[in-house]
């Protein structure tokens, strides 16, 4: 197990070398860009703990866009929505025919990776994207005019 989180740290380090310019406003090339980095990097982790890669879902990807949102008009990163929503009820609400497993969220001026980072130093966001039973992953963020962000991860079977 240590030489796994070894690895981990390793490729962490390393891709928080690579060219990180954060998502901007529009949903763009660099948006796409942001997006696939992230599941690089997901999957990358993955694989040095011996995980199966996981693949964006559309309808993740709408669950967790829209729960950064949510998160930066109610000014705190937390896993309810506004409407009293948890997880579970936004990827219900998407369609998603598998189970969620589970969300890490964060606020930060960070860029995704360096946030990617953040969470694989915390056991419980570590377990979630490491969990071996996740084949799909759902990402989003949302950018305040004052350049603060919010970031959703969420993995599903």
């Amino acid at each position: 197990m240590l030489r796994v989180l070894a690895i981990m740290a390793a490729l962490v380090v390393s891709l928080s070398a690579c060219d990180t310019a954060a998502p901007s406003r529009s949903a763009g090339i660099e948006g796409n860009t942001v997006m696939y980095r992230m599941l690089d990097s997901v999957n990358e982790l993955r694989a040095a703990a011996g995980a199966p890669a996981v693949q964006l879902d559309a309808r993740l990807n709408a669950a967790a866009a829209t729960h950064s949102r949510d998160m930066s008009v109610q000014n705190r990163p937390w896993h309810f929505g506004s409407d009293g929503s948890s997880p579970i009820d936004r990827v219900a609400r998407t369609g998603y025919p598998g189970l969620m497993l589970g969300e890490t969220i964060s606020e930060t001026f960070e860029t995704e990776l360096e946030t990617l980072a953040a969470w694989m130093q915390q056991e419980d966001t570590r377990d979630i994207i490491l969990d071996r039973r996740a084949r799909n992953m759902g990402f989003g963020w949302y950018r305040e005019p004052n350049g603060k962000l919010w970031w959703t991860l969420v993995m599903g079977s």
